[in-house]
């Protein structure tokens, strides 16, 4: 299965422009849109969870946003979203693999919308 995963980072790669990407794995929250990010921003208190399941409640779709274990490239820094005690960098990520009990396995290239904490110190 190993080599399915690398024909699939291998396919990610050839249809990406000449840059140098990483490949990043890890557990993470994502949106299915940069809007449905913004608002968890303005939901999040420190409890993940409590804004997931406001943002999917606004939307109408349990799986708007969710915190999955994912193989991902990240892109560019899009925006910055601020909460009463957080700030965030918004990216878009391409995830290419899902962890699973196995490990990672491929899955169907898909584009998403995740947070990056951003600390900020006072001067």
């Amino acid at each position: 299965m190993k080599s399915a995963l690398r024909l699939a980072v291998l396919s990610l790669l050839m249809c990406l422009p000449a840059h140098a990407y990483e490949i990043e794995t890890g557990a993470m929250m994502i949106c299915d849109t940069q809007k449905q990010v913004e608002r968890y921003v303005q939901l999040f208190d420190g409890n993940q969870q409590v804004a997931i399941r406001a943002v999917n409640a606004e939307e109408k779709d349990p799986n708007a946003c969710a915190l999955v274990d994912v193989a991902y490239v990240q892109g560019p820094e899009l925006a910055m979203a601020r909460s009463r005690s957080h700030t965030f960098k918004i990216i878009p990520i391409a995830v290419f693999a899902v962890n699973t009990p196995g490990g990672y396995r491929p899955a169907k290239l898909a584009h998403f919308f995740t947070l990056v904490e951003v600390r900020e110190f006072g001067v």
